[in-house]
């Protein structure tokens, strides 16, 4: 939803500025956690796989509360609201180091989490507020490269910390000293931004965009809850190891998400998507039956890498819904995404300490498949205009 606002020229770029300076902070703080979190988790928390889905579990959750608070807030400033969840992802994340035990991670979890999706849509909203008429979908694409700069840069900082010896938990003051900065980068925004507060759209004729939200929730948090932790838990991955690997998959995403824009473009939705998902299924079979550590690194950097592919669902809504129905119809999909968020690491959980860690995967193949149903019926030939909207993905 675009809300052009009254405001001078320097005010409006620098607005913009500090919107992606923002923006880099947190692609700082978000890689740099991803990279270091199950490092940390099993080498000085010592969970078990049960622990992993169930804190996982619980820190999706704070996707759903996040827009139950966005809609209480409705009509306060964004850059003001954007300060003080940052603040939130700042005290959560900066706690980790001194984390006495699981329940411990398991509040500050709670607390970062919260400001974090409450974050999410705020930086593409400011953006569409303080953009000129016409220059959206420009000035969208400058803060997600700030955004991308900065996870670069968060990874760069933590590989080269970590290769000098530096211990894993004095590098999260650093991610908390990053959010601190994005907090402060908001007060640099005008406060004329308010935010609409989120509205939903339920209508039958997107049960098909819905039912693929959720699957690619539940699809989402196999590689998000389990895939590294596989990788520490069972196969002992370095720190080093893993910051190199989320820096290659992050890599590989930024240069392919073109890519798979333009093949959206070209060949529309369906085929891709029914790529992606066959992908996902291959995916699943070789974390659950591959014993060789080389490779599965290799399919821990693709398998977070090919998350771009789910940029089919948003284009997907830009050619069904018409434009007034596009951002409710997007918070209902998050809403959907959440819903298996949630529930999928607590059943992986309970799978992995039951059955075996094979089982938290091989969950994820009827997901995979009945996504590829679904996608056989969606319209052949829908090429169109890719719009760069909020995804329904998350943390």
């Amino acid at each position: 939803m675009e809300q052009h606002i009254s405001i001078s020229e320097a005010d409006r770029r620098r607005g913009l500025a500090f919107v992606s300076i923002a923006a880099a902070c947190i692609g700082f703080v978000l890689s740099a956690q991803l990279a270091l979190n199950n490092n940390f988790l099993v080498g000085e928390i010592h969970i078990s796989g049960f622990q992993a889905g169930l804190l996982e579990a619980v820190r999706e959750s704070q996707g759903i509360l996040a827009l139950g608070v966005l809609a209480l807030i409705a009509g306060l400033t964004e850059p003001l609201i954007a300060s003080l969840v940052l603040v939130l992802v700042c005290l959560g994340l900066g706690a980790y180091s001194f984390a006495p035990s699981y329940h411990a991670v398991m509040l500050m979890s709670v607390v970062w989490s919260l400001g974090f999706h409450v974050w999410s849509p705020l930086p593409n909203s400011m953006t569409l507020a303080l953009a000129k008429p016409g220059t959206a979908g420009t000035q969208l694409g400058k803060v997600a490269s700030a955004g991308a700069l900065g996870s670069g840069i968060g990874l760069a900082i933590a590989f080269a910390l970590t290769l000098v010896g530096v211990p894993i938990r004095p590098l999260y003051i650093l991610i908390g000293a990053a959010a601190a900065v994005g907090a402060a980068a908001c007060f640099g925004i005008p406060r004329k931004i308010k935010t609409p507060g989120p509205s939903f759209v339920f209508r039958r004729r997107y049960g098909m965009y819905y039912a693929l939200n959720f699957l690619e929730g539940w699809r989402k948090q196999i590689a998000m809850a389990f895939g590294g932790f596989l990788l520490v838990n069972v196969y002992h991955a370095p720190l080093l190891v893993m910051i190199g690997l989320w820096g290659a998959n992050q890599a590989i995403g930024y240069f392919f998400s073109p890519v798979v824009g333009r093949m959206l473009d070209r060949i529309g939705e369906r085929k891709v998507l029914t790529f992606y998902y066959f992908f996902v299924t291959c995916v699943f079979v070789v974390y659950a039956f591959v014993r060789v550590k080389y490779i599965l690194f290799g399919v821990y950097v693709l398998d977070n890498a090919t998350f771009v592919f789910a940029t089919g669902l948003t284009t997907y809504v830009n050619k069904i819904a018409p434009p007034k129905e596009h951002t409710p119809t997007l918070s209902m999909g998050v809403a959907f995404n959440h819903v298996a968020s949630v529930s999928m690491p607590f059943l992986g959980g309970i799978l992995w300490a039951t059955l075996g860690y094979q089982w938290a995967f091989l969950i994820g193949i009827p997901a995979a498949a009945a996504s590829i149903l679904i996608v056989r019926k969606l319209p052949r030939g829908i090429a169109g205009r890719t719009a760069l909207r909020e995804p329904g993905g998350a943390a």
